[in-house]
């Protein structure tokens, strides 16, 4: 018997998090999705030719199996998650460079990744093996709104490692080159000028899972975990329409509980003078991050890499050393578009035999663009592929190029084509949207914000729509229910 009707804005992995607890806590919920499709970034089609299955979005999901609300939905029991033994592996050295083509690659064995840098074992292990051992913990400290955080030897000891990272002396602790190219590999995912903290602490902690539970595909791409949640929510009275864009918050005013997968700036927007002007201008401050431009591939062939060791890893970093990623970054948050560029590849048909036609692959890429480009990098993206790569050029059946406008276009939260929902700085890691222990509650009553501007912030994990549901259910003096597969 329904105890109240909720309604839930966007179907991204947050949304439909939100609107699962909210279902089996017996309301009568409603998502409403402007796109025609459901899941945001969490969605796999055919971007390119008849049969190669391309990830919109996200592609690969370590915080999915580190997420508290993911644990207990139980996502693995409800899909298939491939996890490579290389969690990712970096170019290095370009094949025209005079050793040659050069890797460096990060185990989910953390032991055998270390003994492959060499030197640099120490400090790798020193790094890194703290926050691998105890990774459900970080998970937790991540997890959730920061303020306090739960576990604070954990959070010191992820802190301070930010800190060393994050710094001017983030090479202080290195003798090699290959470990923290490596490790910068991942830094580099937050869209930052480097060296920052903003950057730093959220690419050792996907560092540091990718030695835990490692950094899975589901089978079949990530729309197998918006189909997962989707299921689930429909199985429980939920109801789902595409199509629909709510244009102001009196649209949905009656409903006893509304959870917004929206970014603060739409929140502006939607609620306007209903706020109080002290939070309306807090929204209208929330700082957006600089953009990706994005393309996929439909390839006849895997990628040729130079460094065999690269071509059995799902997840690859293109950028060179250190120092070659940081300054391409840095031209980035310039303004401007390197020669260079870093970029962030997945190829899961060398692992996921349902992404692509028998004997074909397909290849996923994005590099960094300043806010709102309406760049077309695909020839930069195949320029600097094939640098490291020879030959890439002839595997390439078909490629569909997005600009960071286009991506905007397509998922307004990802404001300028920032797939974030917010610049990752040192401040907004801990203030997403605002600097509040409860940063889903507004102050309009029975409303929430549960988007990726929303802590813990981006990552397709559902807890921010999971912690909005549980706070919603506690104001409506409704129990929060039990989420996984055999739960009625």
């Amino acid at each position: 018997m329904s105890t109240g009707r909720a309604i839930v804005v966007g179907s991204g992995p947050n949304g439909l998090a939100g609107a699962v607890t909210l279902a089996r806590a017996g309301l009568s919920v409603t998502v409403f999705e402007r796109s025609d499709h459901l899941g945001g970034g969490a969605a796999t089609r055919e971007l390119t030719l008849p049969g190669f299955h391309h990830d919109v979005g996200s592609a690969v999901h370590p915080m999915a199996v580190h997420s508290e609300f993911f644990r207990r939905f139980g996502l693995t029991r409800r899909l298939e998650l491939l996890t490579p033994e290389l969690s990712y592996g970096h170019a290095l050295a370009a094949a025209s460079a005079p050793g040659g083509a050069t890797a460096a690659l990060a185990w989910r064995d953390l032991e055998r990744t270390a003994k492959g840098l060499g030197a640099d074992a120490s400090t790798w292990r020193r790094l890194l093996w703290p926050l691998a051992a105890d990774a459900d913990r970080v998970a937790e400290v991540i997890g959730g709104s920061f303020l306090p955080p739960p576990h604070l030897a954990v959070a010191l000891r992820l802190g301070l490692r930010g800190l060393e990272q994050g710094s001017p002396l983030w090479d202080s602790a290195f003798a090699t080159g290959a470990a923290p190219a490596l490790l910068t590999g991942v830094i580099a995912h937050t869209n930052k000028r480097l060296p920052a903290l903003g950057a730093a602490a959220p690419g050792l902690v996907l560092a540091a899972f990718a030695h835990a539970r490692g950094w899975p595909i589901p089978r079949g791409g990530s729309g197998a975990i918006t189909r997962a949640l989707a299921d689930d929510l429909e199985a429980h009275g939920g109801r789902i329409e595409t199509g629909v864009e709510i244009e102001s918050i009196a649209e949905v005013a009656d409903a006893d509980a509304v959870l917004l997968d929206v970014t603060p700036r739409a929140f502006a927007k939607l609620a306007g003078e209903r706020l109080p002007r002290p939070y309306l201008a807090a929204m209208e401050a929330f700082r957006y991050g600089d953009g990706i431009a994005k393309v996929d591939f439909a390839l006849s062939d895997p990628v040729p890499w130079a460094a065999p060791e690269l071509r059995d890893a799902v997840t690859v970093h293109v950028g060179g050393t250190r120092a070659e990623i940081a300054r391409a970054e840095g031209e980035v948050a310039s303004g401007r578009l390197p020669e260079h560029p870093y970029l962030l590849l997945s190829q899961p048909s060398v692992l996921d035999d349902t992404r692509a036609p028998a004997g074909r692959h397909v290849l996923w890429a994005y590099t960094h663009v300043p806010a709102g480009s309406d760049a077309d990098r695909t020839e930069a993206i195949t320029a600097e592929i094939e640098r490291f790569a020879p030959g890439f050029r002839d595997t390439v059946l078909a490629s569909a190029g997005t600009t960071a406008r286009e991506i905007e276009r397509m998922d307004p939260n990802m404001i300028g084509g920032d797939i974030a929902a917010g610049a990752t700085s040192a401040l907004q890691l801990v203030a997403r949207p605002l600097p509040r222990r409860s940063p889903w509650r507004t102050p309009l009553p029975g409303v929430y914000l549960c988007g990726g501007s929303t802590a813990p912030g981006p990552g397709v994990h559902g807890q921010s729509g999971w912690q909005a549901a549980k706070l919603a259910l506690k104001e409506l003096h409704l129990a929060s229910p039990e989420l996984g597969p055999d739960a009625q």
